[in-house]
């Protein structure tokens, strides 16, 4: 099996909200895959082709739209969550990309929107 499958995979450049978020969604049966960068991520050995993306907006270097691009670039295709402390400029650029934002740390809102993705994808693969 896929190590991406119902996978979420977190990007976020707070250790302490990575390490927070990694241990939510593992403790309800995801698996996860934490990166704290942009780049880390992009320069993985395998990127991801199942799962949902969950990406902070506010990154060093890429932010997390400019992140979800590159990885659509790279026909990574899968749903993706942003994730931020609340700005209009975050909300506008997210309202654009036709991308859920959630509040940090909202986790129970956001496992419940990426349990939707996730959903989602499945039926999508299904039709």
């Amino acid at each position: 099996m896929n190590p991406f499958s119902q996978a979420v995979v977190i990007v976020d450049d707070d250790s302490a909200v990575l390490d927070a978020l990694t241990a939510a969604f593992t403790a309800q049966g995801f698996e996860v895959q934490g990166f704290p960068s942009a780049e880390a991520l992009l320069s993985a050995p395998e990127l991801p082709q199942e799962g949902c993306l969950v990406l902070d907006y506010r990154l060093p270097g890429l932010n997390g739209l400019e992140l979800l691009q590159a990885l659509r670039d790279r026909n990574v295709l899968q749903p993706a969550i942003l994730i931020t402390t609340a700005t209009p400029q975050a909300l506008a650029a997210a309202v654009r990309a036709n991308v859920p934002l959630i509040d940090k740390p909202q986790i129970d809102a956001l496992q419940a929107k990426v349990r939707e993705a996730l959903g989602h994808a499945v039926s999508a693969r299904r039709t």
